[in-house]
């Protein structure tokens, strides 16, 4: 229902309307309502990214549950003693060369002395021997210049010769002694050296066998090392796949947060057990930076190759978009972007692989393609 004005407002409101549009036109002989129609501006080009179609290998993958398995080391005591510190208790974390456990010192700083003093006396006597020997060699000397003359006599050169050869003897004896005592006092070092029983590698510790007091003998367990830095994957494959795990295939592993981590077939193990009728993989991972804290016999999905890889026509995710007649892309053409039914198949990482509606080298918008309308002008750039 229009409001009811008075009639000379009426009229009033009609000519300052007029006033106002006869004010207003560009030029005489316009109508004013072509005044007031809009513009037929040029539309405005949109920015947007566009990636390639592109051919690429796929494999098809099927999910197999493995574990982690972290190398686990009995480190034993090198000699025999009583345990007299502990420096790690179950759980701790140890880097390679860290002690974690120190035997009683006394009886083998003693016999490190006791050894030094042997090998003292040893080189004592190899120089000993040595100058006897040296002295029975200018004895021999002396008699030999004789040899002609009416001083030399037969008999004391028998003897010369005679004491020369007793006296290097002894000094070769002297001489294997004294390396003998060398080698006892290098053991006897190496032997208090172990009384700090270090980690071999980084690690934690997962068991711990020996505590303070008891006496170690050589063999004896002290602790179990779990090496968490050097892991492997162990799966399950069932043997009529196990054909596309040649050593060296690469292979995806997803932990149970989700988060996506590459590896490779170390190695096949050629025993199948009957029961599942399955073969023991082992895969390299390469976890790379993660929160998660790792632990042996950790569950994990690895999606093993089912065939070879084959060629197939590929388009970034990013470039589908859904609308109510199904899934479509904007391709790059001519300026303009040009809407496109597809089908898709199988996932490719970030792919998606192409059965109908694109061809390779098309350029499909990956960025921007939720505000596009079919046929409207673009500028794009190529992503990276």
């Amino acid at each position: 229902m229009r409001p009811w004005l008075p009639y000379p407002l009426r009229r009033r409101a009609l000519a300052v309307a007029t006033a106002l549009v006869a004010g207003l036109a560009p030029a005489a002989g316009v109508a004013p309502w072509l005044f007031f129609a809009p513009a037929l501006a040029q539309e405005r080009a949109a920015g947007v990214v566009v990636d390639e179609v592109v051919v690429q290998p796929m494999t098809q993958t099927m999910p197999v549950v493995g574990r982690i398995i972290a190398r686990e080391s009995v480190i034993a005591a090198q000699v025999e003693g009583t345990v007299a510190v502990v420096h790690k208790q179950v759980g701790d974390r140890v880097e390679r060369g860290e002690p974690i456990l120190e035997l009683d010192r006394v009886r083998l700083e003693s016999a490190v002395d006791q050894r030094r003093a042997d090998l003292s006396e040893a080189e004592a006597n190899a120089e000993a021997a040595a100058a006897g020997a040296q002295q029975a060699r200018q004895a021999l000397e002396r008699i030999e210049g004789l040899s002609g003359s009416a001083a030399f006599s037969q008999a004391r050169l028998d003897e010369a010769q005679q004491t020369a050869l007793q006296q290097e003897g002894l000094q070769r004896v002297a001489e294997a002694r004294r390396d003998r005592a060398a080698v006892a006092l290098r053991l006897a070092e190496a032997d208090l050296a172990d009384a700090t029983i270090l980690a071999p590698f980084d690690g934690a510790v997962g068991d711990r066998q020996a505590h303070v007091g008891e006496y170690l003998r050589p063999g004896s367990p002290v602790v179990t090392l779990i090496n968490d830095t050097d892991l492997e994957i162990e799966a399950a494959v069932p043997t009529d796949r196990v054909a596309a795990l040649a050593p060296g295939t690469s292979v995806t592993l997803t932990l149970d947060d989700g988060s996506h981590h590459p590896a490779t077939v170390r190695a096949v193990v050629p025993r199948e057990d009957p029961a599942t009728r399955t073969r023991t993989v082992r895969f390299t991972p390469d976890f790379g930076e993660t929160d998660r804290i790792l632990a042996g016999d950790q569950s994990v999905t690895v999606e093993i190759p089912t065939d070879r890889p084959r060629d197939v026509v590929t388009v970034h995710k990013d470039a589908i978009v859904v609308s109510p007649r199904g899934r479509m892309v904007y391709v790059a053409v001519d300026g303009q972007a040009e809407p496109r039914p597809v089908t898709v198949g199988a996932s490719v990482g970030d792919r998606f692989e192409v059965i109908d509606g694109l061809a390779p080298g098309d350029l499909v918008v990956v960025r921007g393609n939720e505000r596009l309308r079919p046929g409207q002008p673009i500028q794009f750039e190529q992503s990276s």
